[in-house]
């Protein structure tokens, strides 16, 4: 699911402006934290100005709700005929397990568990991070960047604190082409033609608003 982005580093030292003496427009907690690492996944596998992939702040925005809605379903939405095992490859009541599972290629590329058992990412994950915030945080006002990280702040904290305002956009699908489906998205990955999740997840096309921040999310078939 985990795609490497592109970076236009069009605001490196000596393009970038001057920080701005306000205090910081957009903060993240720390990795350690459940919100802070929630965060750190939505931000990781969405596309911000300059990046390959952007369209817009929206489009960018919805991505993330959506891959917010793809965890809800592994972990509380399981349809019938399937077992949380089958759909998320892991059983567990935990986001931070779902995230995890499989290790640093594992699950959710990147995103893993050390030997001690700490929420941990590769090097890359949290530079961009650092990128992006002190990208966010340059200026004399708060802009897309800062939008962006704070959007998924936000929808990190409250999915914790208990759910999750956006609507989930493919929960009315029953039916794709010829295959019947369970609706609800269930994986996401970069959006080639090349990647696919196999099994029973089916691809939701564009169409039905399948593609968004570069990924591309599958449903379930239904195995009712």
């Amino acid at each position: 699911m985990a795609r490497v982005l592109s970076i236009f580093f069009w605001c490196l030292s000596g393009l970038a402006p001057a920080a701005s003496a306000a205090g910081p427009f957009a903060t993240l907690p720390g990795m350690e934290t459940e919100s802070g690492y929630l965060a750190r996944l939505l931000i990781n596998e969405v596309p911000f100005p300059g990046e390959g992939g952007y369209v817009s702040v929206a489009n960018t925005e919805a991505a993330m709700a959506q891959i917010l809605w793809v965890l809800e379903g592994r972990l509380n939405r399981i349809p019938q005929g399937y077992r949380q095992a089958h759909v998320a490859a892991v059983t567990t009541s935990q986001v931070t397990d779902l995230i995890t599972a499989g290790g640093v290629h594992g699950q959710c590329e990147g995103f893993y568990r050390d030997p001690n058992g700490r929420l941990a990412t590769v090097p890359r994950v949290e530079e961009r991070v650092q990128y992006l915030l002190r990208i966010a945080n340059s200026g004399g006002r708060p802009g897309k960047f800062a939008g962006l990280i704070n959007y998924a702040r936000g929808l990190a904290e409250s999915y914790l604190r208990g759910g999750i305002a956006e609507a989930d956009r493919f929960a009315a699908i029953r039916r794709i082409g010829s295959v019947p489906v369970t609706g609800g998205g269930y994986s996401w990955m970069t959006d080639r033609d090349y990647y696919h999740p196999g099994g029973n997840f089916v691809k939701i096309p564009n169409s039905m608003e399948g593609s968004l921040g570069n990924n591309r999310f599958f449903t379930l078939r239904s195995l009712q």
